[in-house]
């Protein structure tokens, strides 16, 4: 019985301990790696066993005039565009659009409630743009 109510206080100690939140850097790589690939060139593992070829995610500033799209690149993970006919069908990401929501200006100076791990993974994906 001592065992178990020391085990029980452990837990619960255990659960009052604040849990570092996941980086920009680790989201992708459980996330998104697997499809896009560890530098985000669209060759990952399951990429081959996919209808549809991921998108190389480092040309995506070059293909915006030299800028990177943040908020395009972050309404893609949430889900707000699709593809045609299904050809850019990205899966649910809950845990990322579960987060603590934090200001986020896109640019048009409106501070908009965005889930933290979003952004985050949306600053991730900057670093990969080739330069």
């Amino acid at each position: 019985m001592k065992r178990m109510i020391l085990a029980m206080a452990a837990l619960w100690l255990a659960a009052c301990v604040p849990q570092e939140k996941p980086t920009g850097a680790e989201d992708f790589a459980a996330f998104c790696s697997s499809c896009h690939g560890a530098g985000g060139k669209g060759d990952g593992p399951m990429a081959a066993d996919l209808e549809h070829k991921p998108a190389d995610l480092t040309g995506l500033s070059r293909r915006n005039g030299g800028t990177f799209p943040k908020l395009r690149v972050m309404a893609k993970i949430w889900g707000y565009t699709g593809g045609k006919n299904g050809a850019a069908i990205m899966p649910n990401f809950g845990p990322l659009l579960d987060s603590p929501l934090v200001p986020y200006d896109s640019g048009d100076g409106i501070q908009s409630p965005t889930p933290e791990r979003l952004v985050q993974l949306a600053e991730y994906v900057e670093t990969l743009q080739k330069k």
